[in-house]
């Protein structure tokens, strides 16, 4: 297998006759050059902002320098491709909006601009002396010890010469010793200009490229994409529902009123006016376990007037009696934030009625300080759940998590069962027209009340 960079490449028998020597020295020798411009741009920068600095134009052009391992670390990384064939790529976030003003916050919190900013002033400052001294003594010593025959025969006219202006050679039989010499120095100094370069790659990889990424950054990037995967769902979930209920449904609904109609004209007590009325049925049981279906993917309700009467509707569908309990006003969330909070309390009111024996359930919502939604299911029944054991709810606390949100679960034998989401976010400003002031859907076994004093959580069985 090809080795893919030159430490790889030391190891091999074949490493002198390769061209990884050649690309050693490359590396060096740009490293060298950079470094020594790097060097003097960084002194002129912080010449002229100094006097500058008297009448304040020179103060940004200081605070600038901040940022000046940026390019540089760019430049290196692109460099890298010399001795390591392994990705080099950057440790930087993305900010999370476009600005100026978001891109130096962003870049002033990482590390990795910190991290890069040290490994400029170190390269400016110190690497690459050493890198021009180790070229000088491995590979430009070899080169003009190995000329000796050429420069006796040349600048010497046959005689004498010098080497290096501190060896003096007279004759042949000393210029092709100084040749031999020569030739075993070229091949030393190319495994040391890999070795060299090897580390010189190592420390560049270390402070400006490391594999894996920054992990605070990669972390934040997660999370962020693991937010837009939740958009997604909860768009393309919107977009189902759409689907079915302007087309499906609609199709049903049409196919059940020509049921009707047919049976309307058949014969009474004939063989056709029961298979019409058995398949006008058969359509309506359709349509209903349809609607079902709707609601449960993305209920219309929750999409047209928020959270607090979806959650209403969800209770009044309840089989044990539920009051909800929500702060007013009750402001419109985030989608996904009101879709996930749905969601808990419709799991959480199923697992009510299906396993904790209740005779009656609470839920309660608070929007506190207009920044963290705080919701609550409480049941009376027998309490002794476990999310750990298939109620539904490891899925729910996922989703929470995703939003940054947080779902515990106490549910002690004997009960009460207590389930609790706390989700961080902001009401969203919206310029539609603000739902019809009637209750959406009748209130049933439910009742809204003011804002709550204690926000608690609930979950069940």
């Amino acid at each position: 297998m090809h080795p893919r960079n030159v430490w790889q490449a030391l190891l091999r028998p074949g490493y002198l006759l390769s061209p990884w020597p050649w690309r050693a020295a490359a590396y060096l020798l740009t490293g060298a050059v950079t470094g020594a411009a790097v060097l003097v741009a960084l002194v002129a920068v912080v010449a002229v902002g100094s006097v500058l600095a008297v009448v304040l134009v020179g103060l940004p052009l200081l605070a600038a320098l901040a940022f000046a391992g940026l390019p540089v670390a760019a430049l290196e990384r692109r460099r890298l491709r010399l001795v390591d064939g392994d990705d080099a790529s950057g440790a930087h976030a993305e900010p999370p909006s476009p600005g100026l003003r978001r891109w130096l916050a962003t870049r002033l919190r990482e590390r990795a601009t910190w991290r890069e900013l040290g490994h400029t002033l170190l390269t400016a400052c110190f690497v690459w002396p050493a890198e021009a001294l180790l070229l000088t003594v491995a590979l430009l010593v070899p080169l003009a010890t190995l000329a000796t025959p050429l420069l006796l025969a040349t600048a010497g006219g046959g005689r004498e010469t010098k080497v290096l202006k501190v060896w003096t050679v007279t004759g042949w039989p000393a210029a092709c010793g100084a040749a031999a010499l020569g030739l075993l120095l070229l091949a030393a100094g190319g495994y040391v200009l890999g070795a060299a370069a090897g580390g010189r790659a190592a420390l560049t990889r270390l402070l400006v490229a490391p594999r894996g990424g920054d992990p605070r950054s990669r972390v934040v990037e997660l999370t962020r994409s693991r937010a837009r995967l939740v958009d997604a769902f909860e768009a393309e979930r919107r977009r189902i529902e759409r689907d079915l209920h302007d087309g499906a449904q609609q199709r049903l609904v049409a196919l059940s009123m020509s049921l009707g109609l047919a049976r309307l004209d058949a014969p009474p007590g004939g063989p056709l006016a029961g298979q019409l009325a058995r398949a006008h049925e058969e359509a309506g049981a359709a349509l209903a376990e349809l609607r079902e279906l709707i609601h449960g993917i993305h209920p219309q309700v929750l999409a047209d007037y928020g959270l607090e009467a979806a959650v209403a509707d969800a209770a009044d569908r309840s089989p044990v009696p539920v009051d909800v309990e929500f702060d007013r006003p009750s402001p419109r969330l985030p989608q996904a934030v009101e879709a996930a909070a749905y969601f808990v309390v419709r799991e959480a009111l199923a697992n009510v009625a299906r396993h904790s024996r209740a005779a009656h359930a609470r839920v309660r919502a608070e929007h506190r300080a207009g920044r963290l939604l705080v919701l609550e299911v409480q049941d009376d029944g027998r309490g002794g759940a476990d999310g750990a054991r298939g109620t539904g709810l490891t899925g729910l606390a996922d989703r929470v998590s995703v939003l940054d949100g947080r779902l515990t679960l106490t549910s002690p034998p004997g009960g009460p069962t207590l389930l609790r989401v706390e989700i961080p976010c902001e009401p969203i400003r919206t310029d539609e027209p603000s739902p019809p002031s009637e209750p959406v859907p009748p209130s049933g076994t439910t009742r809204v009340v003011g804002p709550t004093t204690e926000a608690g959580c609930g979950g069940c069985a």
